[in-house]
């Protein structure tokens, strides 16, 4: 009997977009159990705290059937990656690219979590050209300014948002 092969899926996910949602998807038809990890970086000052986008990404996988969702965890790390990687047995990192610009940084990221931990691959999973656009970043701007972020993330982060920043 072969292996469970665990990846890891590891962003900030500050908040969590249609475009994360996809790669999550499209990451079970690969790994048989999937760790999401939220990064624990206060240097990129997230909107969310961890605990609420932990939180984020659990509402939004309640939307996948049963038998994904089991397959799933919600694991928040902080340090480097490839340890954490290994600290839940991953053998498989995931990383969605959205364009070129991305992929400069991911493949020195890869090559260098492939030094450390030769035993651990980093797959690339391009996304799809209704999501190739959606960064958390511009989601964030557009929210703070009052537009509609509806099409860029699921309903209860389109409602998170306009709480958050209606308060400011």
């Amino acid at each position: 009997m072969a292996a469970e092969r665990t990846g890891v899926y590891p962003g900030t996910f500050d908040p969590v977009t249609s475009g994360h949602m996809e790669v999550v998807r499209r990451s079970l038809r690969l790994v048989d159990r999937l760790v999401i990890g939220p990064a624990i970086n206060i240097g990129k000052g997230p909107l969310f705290s961890l605990e609420e986008r932990i939180e984020i990404i659990k509402e939004d996988i309640e939307e996948f059937p049963q038998a994904d969702r089991e397959r799933i965890e919600v694991v928040p790390f902080e340090g480097l990656l490839i340890h954490f990687a290994r600290e839940v047995g991953a053998s498989v990192i995931i990383r969605g690219l959205r364009a070129v610009s991305d992929f400069e940084y991911e493949i020195q990221m890869a090559n260098m979590n492939a030094r450390m931990e030769p035993n651990v691959e980093t797959i690339f999973l391009m996304a799809s050209d209704r999501h190739q656009f959606i960064a958390s970043s511009l989601v964030k701007d557009i929210a703070r300014m009052g537009g509609d972020t509806s099409q860029f993330v699921s309903h209860k982060v389109f409602e998170r948002l306009k709480r958050k920043f209606a308060k400011k």
